[in-house]
């Protein structure tokens, strides 16, 4: 039997690529070709490995027909088409957490540069000067470091701050509260977070929510002379803004390694003596790029001989087996991790995921479930793509774990899940299979509901009394927006309740804080949910998206059966 072949189409160390070496025939390329002059070089390729700078998309693709892996060496998969790759059954892995330390130690060594003024002396030096009283700089001792994002490499900046007798803030919502004291990090919200630090440090994902998360208003909110780091992505800061800050006075100083577009070109923010530009270089060290290559060429191999892939970001084969089973459930589970999240803005301590079904699926289906439950919870609010084959992992390196029970329900007409959290008060969403294909809502905080998922869903939670229903539909007549659905639901007399609608048009932050504003609301949140798991296009596909086999063929046959790609 022939070896695969194996295209590297960016620079890599070589000798980190061992282990894809012993079981491939590999092809290094030295540097980034244009698309006429790569494709011809991967007609005959069974694998691809390559950094930030190769588009992976359809045409590349339909220029390498034999491709079944895709290796991204490094964790930002937004040059590939996953919907592409995962409709030809083409297995996508990535690398996350391999440069964290990297990151991390240039946070420090960027830092020490500005606070002590490093650069300065240095060119003073060589100039001849001797002007020591010039360079009186400040210690990172007794300062407060507030890490925006407390993940793999937030936990490595809190980790050495830690050694420097920093104090340690840190806003993360999306981890539980053992991760903080895991790194004993005092847990804030975002706006006390900037007031209270005197060096803030980005390590959050980029997304919908953190894009230009750092503008006028959140930089004006900084302690006045506290100092900004963002080694994270360009974008997550506003970079005039950030110009504007340091030109008046109002930051003392901030170290950039990303930038809003890159190369940046003349950015403003080279204009000014108290930043620190580098070249997107924090996560480049020798040893970051060895361990990198590396792993990717591990994942590689494996995928090629049909072994388990840990950093697989899309889903290979599943068993028929298991796709009867877990199928219908993929939509509820993702369903339930959504409204956890938004919500109810639940606690992701202790997080539990029961299924109660006459028949119980086997273990490797209660993961898959499990995966979709996550999916709900973390997509969008994490920089990888995540999939019911990654989102385990990815939950993981966050500090979330799901344990999984079940119970045999005789009584059970469909199957119905719960997802619960919280150490002290439990919050829980419960969601069922529908028999029409859909899913349904059938629970919050243990009251029960009856209700199909809409484009556009307001929960509160409010004392049952009178005028409440009415209160809060008034409002939303006054801001045009039209009521689907409703539905009620109550502990006791006068006592807690609850109202989920559904809506024809979008919540604003406005008419939500109106709705909040009134006695007896304790609580108003929206949660969009996504037309996958809206429609009724077959039994599972929106939340199994990604579930395709490892190879071509088997996914062409997935699809005929109406269950393959994404």
């Amino acid at each position: 039997m022939p070896r695969p072949h194996v295209v590297v189409t960016e620079p890599l160390p070589r000798e980190s690529m061992k282990p894809l070496e012993a079981v491939a025939d590999v092809t290094y390329l030295e540097r980034l070709l244009p698309p006429e002059e790569l494709y011809p070089l991967i007609r005959e390729a069974d694998a691809l490995i390559t950094r930030s700078g190769t588009r992976v998309d359809r045409d590349l693709l339909d220029a390498a027909p034999r491709v079944r892996v895709v290796g991204r060496a490094g964790v930002g998969v937004d040059n590939i088409d996953l919907d592409a790759a995962t409709e030809r059954g083409v297995i996508v892995v990535n690398v996350a957490g391999g440069n964290a330390v990297a990151v991390a130690e240039h946070v420090f060594g960027t830092l020490l540069a500005l606070l002590r003024k490093l650069r300065e002396a240095d060119g003073s030096v060589r100039a001849g000067e001797w002007k020591r009283s010039r360079f009186v700089g400040d210690e990172l001792r007794g300062k407060v470091l507030g890490i925006v994002g407390l993940g793999r490499i937030g936990g490595e900046v809190a980790t050495r701050a830690r050694a420097f007798r920093m104090r340690i803030i840190a806003c993360d919502p999306y981890i539980p509260a053992s991760r903080f004291e895991a790194f004993e990090a005092e847990p804030v919200d975002f706006d006390r977070l900037l007031e209270q630090a005197d060096i803030v440090t980005i390590h959050t994902p980029l997304t919908d929510e953190t894009r230009y998360m750092f503008d006028d208003r959140a930089l004006g909110r900084m302690k006045p002379g506290a100092y900004l780091v963002n080694c994270a992505r360009g974008v997550i800061v506003d970079e005039a803004a950030l110009a504007r800050a340091l030109r008046e006075g109002r930051l003392a100083g901030a170290v950039v390694d990303v930038y809003e577009q890159e190369p940046p070109g003349r950015t403003p923010l080279a204009e000014l003596p108290n930043v620190l530009l580098t070249p997107h270089i924090a996560g480049s060290t020798r040893e970051a790029l060895d361990a990198i290559a590396h792993s990717i060429a591990e994942q590689v191999a494996a995928a090629l001989e049909g072994r388990p892939v840990a950093g697989a970001v899309n889903l290979p084969s599943l068993s028929d087996e298991d796709w009867r089973t877990v199928a219908p459930l993929m939509p509820a589970a993702e369903l339930a991790g959504l409204v956890y999240r938004d919500g109810l803005g639940g606690p992701l301590d202790d997080l539990e995921l029961q299924l109660r079904a006459r028949t119980l699926p086997s273990p490797r289906a209660m993961e898959l479930l499990a995966g979709a439950a996550l999916k709900g919870l973390l997509e969008g609010v994490v920089e990888s793509p995540v999939n019911v084959v990654n989102a385990r992992m990815v939950a993981e390196r966050r500090g979330l774990r799901v344990r999984l029970t079940t119970a045999t329900d005789p009584e059970a007409s469909l199957p119905a899940l719960r997802l619960s959290g919280g150490r002290d008060r439990r919050r829980v969403v419960g969601a069922a299979a529908a028999p029409d294909g859909g899913c349904r809502l059938t629970e919050l905080d243990g009251l029960p509901l009856d209700m199909a998922p809409a484009a556009y869903m307001l929960l509160t939670r409010h004392h049952d009394r009178p005028g409440m229903i009415g209160l809060v539909g008034s409002l939303l007549g006054q801001h045009g927006v039209n009521i689907a659905a409703m539905q009620v639901a109550r502990r006791q007399v006068r006592g807690e309740a609850i109202m989920v609608l559904s809506v024809d048009d979008p919540v604003s932050d406005q008419v939500l804080a109106e709705i909040r504003a009134n006695p007896g609301i304790a609580e108003a949140r929206v949660v969009v949910i996504p037309e996958r798991l809206r429609g009724l296009n077959g039994a599972g596909r929106g939340a199994a998206e990604g579930v395709a086999a490892g190879a071509p063929e088997a996914a062409a046959a997935g699809e005929a059966e109406g269950r393959g790609g994404a």
